[in-house]
């Protein structure tokens, strides 16, 4: 018996995973994030990351059976959070800190967002992928700061505009580039926390 034989066809799989490394994997992810920002994800193909990134069809596919598990793969490995590490001392200068670090994230995040367009609300994968890159550290982060401020006793716990800070936040990151046809950069959304957000909480 041969030793592929003895290990069985999933050992030999992850064997034959196995042989891109670290960094010929993130140069495929980084290429296939790269042409959904510019031709949008309808229009990415297998075939054309093969080409961008000189390599077989067979490897992509070897690696990734489809189209959506590469991308699902990618948004989780471009995960970065943001607001991790912000803490300021108070709840204001938190939701500040905050601001501009989600206009750091306007350019790129938001052409992402916009690039997936209608196909990701026809795969629950790609919507959990995307959720899990983009989203929920962010929001997880989000909630560790606004509990430091009910615990300082800077906000009260039932406050009525807290569940909407993250809409707040997020949400002009999509509608800026819709309404005024530029980014929510990170001045841009500094002066918005200072003029909606901190007002609704009765924060200065």
């Amino acid at each position: 018996m041969t030793s592929q034989a003895a290990d069985g066809p999933e050992t030999v799989a992850a064997s034959r995973r196995s042989k891109i490394t670290p960094e010929r994997e993130q140069e495929f992810f980084d290429a296939v994030l790269d042409q959904i920002r510019e031709c949008g994800y309808d229009a990415v193909t297998m075939e054309g990351i093969a080409a961008s990134t000189r390599c077989s069809k067979s490897t992509l596919y070897r690696q990734w059976k489809t189209k959506p598990q590469f991308v699902a793969a990618a948004l989780r490995a471009s995960r970065c959070p943001r607001f991790g590490g912000i803490d300021t001392g108070t709840l204001a200068g938190d939701l500040r800190a905050a601001g501009r670090a989600a206009g750091d994230l306007s350019g790129d995040t938001t052409i992402l967002l916009q690039a997936f367009g209608h196909a990701v609300t026809q795969d629950p994968e790609l919507q959990r992928a995307l959720r899990e890159a983009l989203v929920e550290p962010e929001l997880a982060a989000l909630r560790k700061i606004i509990q430091r401020g009910v615990e300082r006793g800077e906000v009260a716990a039932d406050h009525p505009a807290l569940p909407y800070v993250a809409a707040q936040i997020f949400g002009v990151l999509r509608a800026r580039p819709v309404l005024e046809g530029e980014f929510a950069d990170p001045d841009y959304l500094l002066r918005f926390v200072e003029a909606a957000v901190l007002p609704a909480l009765g924060l200065k």
